[in-house]
């Protein structure tokens, strides 16, 4: 297989990337990726193993917007599967018709180039499409509304709306995935997971929103690689697959986890003010997918991987320190 990976130098593309090379080392890759501030070269070069000039893997720096790269591109791979995406919350909130302008133009440009060329097409999405849920009420499932609540999550939405009409009325060999929340390594330092264990290798204490009792349905970047793989070689044209790990914590317990790691108090904590429309709790039914893909997110302790998170933070800081400053002034900004 030719593969085509859009924002493969981001969190959760470098990890698919690198999840396929392990395990499928015979497909040959192709990355697109913009280099926004939150794709970082070194992802794919940790190992020594990745140059723009080819090798294992071949970088494209270039827009999933630019109609004629990626035609280009698209005509000469087998299948694309489409991470790129502006993606953080609080900067959708500042900047909203740029979220929309990527997320929603830049996948309808991919989509006719898939349509143009009978190429297979994979569209990663957020379980953030469907709002948000009381503490009791049941996961997402596939019927689940639409009910997106930020710039961010309104523009992925819009996407997967036109993923549907594209193989609808085009009949493009295209799936879906919606996942959960997601940790693991190579994660920006905006991000919840992350921002908190790099404050408190520096030395200062964790930050929650608000009270911290906003849930999360975590799971590990790994686990949602091989979702996505599973649904791009054995999904069904025009099928949404939810991948979730069924691992509820709360903002709360997942900051005294990581304070018990650090052997410090779980008082230890500093409250900030809440993010604008945020979310109460997510959380996703797999059992469609389970059924229909044989994927099932591995079995994991949290305070293990949490703890494994912060031995890979900690000796891979001239990765995230650049990345820390910028990151903590914009935060200061909001108040948070």
């Amino acid at each position: 297989m030719r593969l085509l990976v859009t924002g493969g130098a981001g969190f959760i593309g470098t990890n698919f990337v690198r999840w396929v090379r392990q395990f499928q080392p015979e497909v040959v890759i192709t990355v697109l990726d913009a280099y926004t501030y939150a794709a970082q070269g070194r992802n794919l070069e940790v190992d020594g193993w990745l140059t723009d000039q080819g090798g294992s893997v071949r970088v494209v720096r270039g827009d999933i917007r630019d109609a004629e790269l990626v035609h280009d591109l698209v005509r000469v791979h087998d299948a694309v599967v489409h991470f790129a995406a502006e993606s953080h919350n609080d900067l959708s909130l500042d900047r909203p018709l740029e979220f929309v302008d990527v997320n929603v133009r830049g996948t309808g440009v991919l989509l006719e180039a898939v349509r143009a060329h009978s190429v297979r097409f994979h569209h990663v999405s957020t379980d953030e499409v469907f709002g948000d849920l009381t503490l009791n009420d049941p996961p997402f499932t596939r019927l689940s509304p639409y009910r997106p609540s930020s710039p961010y999550s309104s523009s992925k939405a819009s996407a997967d709306h036109l993923v549907r009409a594209w193989v609808r009325s085009y009949g493009v060999n295209a799936t879906i995935s919606i996942c959960s929340n997601n940790y693991g390594p190579f994660q920006h330092v905006e991000k919840f997971i992350p921002r908190q264990i790099t404050e408190l290798l520096e030395g200062r204490p964790p930050r929650i929103y608000g009270s911290g009792r906003n849930v999360r349905d975590w799971i590990h970047v790994d686990d949602h690689s091989a979702g996505v793989w599973a649904a791009l070689t054995g999904g069904a044209m025009g099928q949404t697959y939810l991948l979730g790990a069924r691992s509820e914590f709360s903002n709360l317990e997942v900051v005294h986890t990581l304070l018990d790691i650090f052997g410090r108090p779980r008082t230890d904590l500093l409250q900030v003010a809440d993010r604008a429309g945020h979310d109460l709790r997510y959380a996703i039914d797999p059992s469609d997918t389970e059924g229909e893909l044989g994927w099932r997110a591995t079995s994991r302790l949290i305070y293990d991987e949490l703890e494994r998170l912060v031995h890979w933070y900690d000796s891979q800081q001239g990765w995230w320190m650049p990345l820390k400053q910028a990151t903590e002034g914009r935060y200061l900004a909001r108040g948070q």
